[in-house]
């Protein structure tokens, strides 16, 4: 590690506080929608290895595909070369060498859809020689990401390519695995422009992991004959695959096992994500050789670990586990390697509105991107090199730091005692609030903090947003998680209590007012608006409900079909007992605004459609807004979607959601 890369950092970025960091506070009108709908303006910031270019990936205004800028990064003023895919939208990059990049490329081919899960972009790769300026095509069909740069081997990378569509798989299978589509890995040439199959993927195999040096050491395979998941490892590139662990399927939510890392500490064992009769996930050093957990390595009491934070320079050290990661107020690294901790704490000493600070760094470390993002920061770039402090961009620069909300943690009581925890955006003003319950995506889902488009955006509005952590998400523990299969099933029950008990907890701390209230929510957060609409006693003036799970029983019937067994059965009686928006339209009691996009192949438009029929004969209030287009996920819905539901909400909740208003 080139430690003296840290020395000296912070009095030279504190030399560099971009202008406007120490603005005041005064009186703003809300931005309008449409600057919300803005996409990120800079994204995919990154150096060449020898740190000499810069590369980033910028999206002009009115809903122009993005473009690839590549500076010299010795001189930001300098005109950088640009490169676009039309007619095929830009959607990431990386280096591989010094004066190449690999760019990712999607087209929308299709304006309907053909079945659910069939993904209606087609993709494409694409190799830009910097120093000629010249591109050039491999010919792949499906998404494709590096699994591999291979630093040793600078004219080769691995990766992973997903063939479009679904796969024919055995009846048996599908219940098991659901729509998989098996990558295939393979090295590519950059010098020859070629490509050569390295394993082809199997619906039985269901993935694999390669180290630094490209070579092939651990997978993950199903055996069909027992029902049983099982993950298998090689001691060398030419030995035979070797099985170190196996889990039932109708036991995997309880006994999950997720390898993320080679343990370079001692060889032969793995670093796994795994609870290992716990309730919280931990960090563990597993014995591959002898199937057997070795050493404990982090583990909380309070949140599972979500991941391993690895080394900021992936060019010397790649894939070195420096620390691990886990949730609360916001992402927090607990390190391994003191160095770099100490280049992280300096980084959030002298980073303006510091709260998730990541760094990366040339290959010799005297240069560094660093990257922050969090409420008052909806994410900036920074240039560190020769000793200078540079501000590359925002993703979102026309916002005022001073006028975006500030988030605070918190943990509520839920009317059976146990404690939700809830990230709290606050407007500026007095309270109370106009509130707005915002549950989050899944169930199995969690948010985690930071900046958020949605909450500050309804913030910016002037109303309060709580994201209750309710019951059946992810990252706090296995109990937390289970209790959605409690007494046969929570959905739209407990679960939904939890919800309101936030809106509850922040009336009793003057914070809400009781008569100012709405729910919102997308996916699973929208079948929980769905569900709100028609409770008793009702305690929201209006719910939004965007791309709903509106009717869970067609959408479990599907999601049914791909299980067997003791999975099938916990999730078969969720279904049963599941409080079903589609069969509680009669007794919607307060206005609705429905958004769905027309290219959702995850909750298909239908739900919503059908959904509006049953509202109209029982002649129920509601406004729907349809997004030609856009799909479920959000990378999927470009400025003009955006622009049309934001405006449509917020007027929504100013002149439709009860009387007078929200």
């Amino acid at each position: 590690m080139k430690k003296h890369a840290i020395l000296g950092v912070a009095w030279m970025l504190a030399a560099g506080l971009p202008a406007g960091a120490e603005e005041s506070e005064a009186a703003h009108e809300p931005y309008p929608p449409e600057q919300w709908a803005m996409r990120d303006v800079v994204s995919g910031v990154q150096l060449s290895p020898d740190g000499k270019r810069l590369a980033v990936m910028k999206t002009p205004p009115n809903d122009a595909d993005p473009v690839l800028e590549i500076y010299d990064a010795a001189d930001l003023s300098k005109e950088p070369f640009r490169v676009n895919a039309d007619p095929m939208e830009l959607i990431g990059f990386d280096w591989v060498n010094d004066q190449q990049v690999l760019f990712r490329a999607r087209q929308l081919v299709r304006d309907t859809l053909r079945g659910r899960e069939r993904d209606p972009y087609k993709y494409k790769l694409v190799l830009l020689d910097v120093k000629e300026e010249d591109v050039s095509e491999f010919g792949v069909e499906g998404s494709v990401s590096i699994v591999s740069l291979m630093p040793d081997k600078p004219n080769k990378v691995i990766v992973a390519i997903a063939p479009p569509g679904e796969q024919l798989v055995s009846p048996e299978l599908r219940r098991i695995l659901g729509f998989i589509r098996p990558r295939d890995y393979y090295e590519l040439d950059l010098k020859r422009r070629t490509r050569k199959l390295v394993v082809q993927g199997r619906v039985a195999f269901q993935g694999y992991g390669f180290n630094p040096q490209g070579e092939l050491w651990v997978g993950q395979a199903y055996d069909e004959s027992k029902r049983e998941r099982a993950w298998m490892w090689r001691p060398t590139p030419d030995a035979q695959w070797q099985e170190i662990h196996r889990v039932h399927i109708d036991d995997f939510e309880f006994q999950p096992f997720r390898v993320v890392a080679e343990d370079d500490a001692k060889p032969g064992h793995a670093l796994v994500i795994a609870r290992n009769g716990d309730d919280k996930l931990g960090l563990w050093s597993y014995d591959m050789a002898n199937k057997r957990f070795a050493e404990l390595i982090y583990r909380r009491g309070d949140v599972d670990v979500a991941g391993i934070w690895t080394h900021s320079n992936e060019w010397t050290e790649p894939d070195t586990v420096v620390g691990v990661v886990y949730y609360t107020d916001k992402r927090h690294v607990e390190f391994f390697d003191g160095a770099e901790e100490a280049l992280q704490r300096q980084l959030e000493d002298v980073i303006p509105y510091a709260h998730n600070v990541s760094v990366s760094t040339s290959h010799s470390g005297d240069a560094m991107v660093i990257y922050n993002s969090g409420p008052r920061d909806p994410g900036t770039y920074y240039l560190f090199r020769g000793g200078k402090l540079s501000t590359i961009g925002s993703r979102q620069p026309l916002f005022d730091s001073e006028q975006l909300a500030d988030v605070e943690y918190i943990h509520y009581p839920a009317r059976d005692g146990y404690r939700i925890p809830a990230y709290l955006t606050i407007p500026k003003g007095e309270p109370p609030f106009p509130l707005i319950v915002m549950p989050h995506g899944g169930p199995a889902g969690r948010d985690i903090g930071g900046y958020g488009k949605w909450s500050q955006l309804l913030a910016n509005n002037g109303y309060l947003v709580v994201q209750p952590q309710f019951r059946g998400g992810v990252l706090d523990g296995l109990a937390h998680r289970m209790v959605v299969f409690e007494d046969g099933g929570q959905e739209g029950r407990k679960m939904q209590d939890d919800k309101d008990d936030a809106a509850h907890h922040l009336v009793k701390r003057g914070l809400a007012d009781k008569d100012r209230m709405a729910m919102f929510g997308w996916s699973y957060g929208g079948y929980a608006a769905g569900v709100a609409a028609s409770r008793t006693p009702q305690i929201y003036q209006c719910v939004i409900a965007g791309a709903a799970v509106l009717d869970p029983h067609r959408q479990s019937a599907w999601e049914l079909a791909r299980m067997i067994g003791g999975v099938r059965d916990r999730y078969e009686a969720l279904t049963d007992t599941a409080i079903n928006p589609m069969e509680e339209a009669a007794d919607v009691n307060v206005p609705m605004l429905i958004i769905h996009g027309v290219l959702d192949f995850r909750v298909l438009v239908e739900q919503s459609r059908r959904y509006m029929e049953l509202l109209d004969e029982h002649e129920k209030t509601y406004k729907y807004v349809e997004l030609s287009g856009a799909g479920h996920f959000l990378n999927t819905l470009r400025e003009n979607h955006q622009a049309e539901f934001f405006t449509a909400m917020i007027d929504f909740l100013r002149n439709d959601c009860g009387p007078g208003g929200l």
